[in-house]
């Protein structure tokens, strides 16, 4: 089975999309549990090299600035998106995350498009990579 990150605004259905995986059987990592996130906002990179390591069956979750780094380290990349309304509808009425609850946080999602990838310059992508043991490192 492949290794799959699922990425998106916040509101666009990722937690709710891992729940329901992880309901079916699905090893699942939401990266905005359990501190996989660090203080500057960005994965902590050998925590999450190591998971894609010990783990080939795997779907995580999450968007951070540095997620472009580990897209090599994927088999498969996917985008959720939604409207802009439907986004700030989700986070507002959300108890399971507090992202959204502030006029702030509401603001900064209507003036984002997308997750950024700027650490690597990658654009989320479906890909298989599936029987390539020449996985890049995502330090390299």
């Amino acid at each position: 089975m492949p290794r799959i990150l699922v990425t998106g605004m916040s509101g666009a259905g990722k937690t709710t999309l891992l729940d329901a995986l992880d309901q079916r059987g699905r090893l699942t990592v939401d990266t905005d549990r359990d501190g996989w996130v660090l203080a500057d906002g960005r994965w902590d990179e050998q925590r999450m090299a190591a998971l894609l390591d010990e783990n080939p069956d795997i779907i995580v979750a999450g968007t951070v600035e540095n997620q472009g780094r580990f897209y090599p380290l994927f088999d498969h990349v996917v985008l959720l998106s939604a409207p802009v309304d439907v986004l700030l509808e989700r986070v507002t009425a959300r108890t399971n995350n507090p992202y959204g609850s502030t006029v702030a946080d509401r603001t900064e999602i209507r003036h984002t498009r997308r997750p950024s990838n700027r650490s690597s310059g990658a654009e989320p992508r479906s890909s298989s990579t599936a029987g390539n043991p020449s996985r890049p490192s995502p330090t390299a």
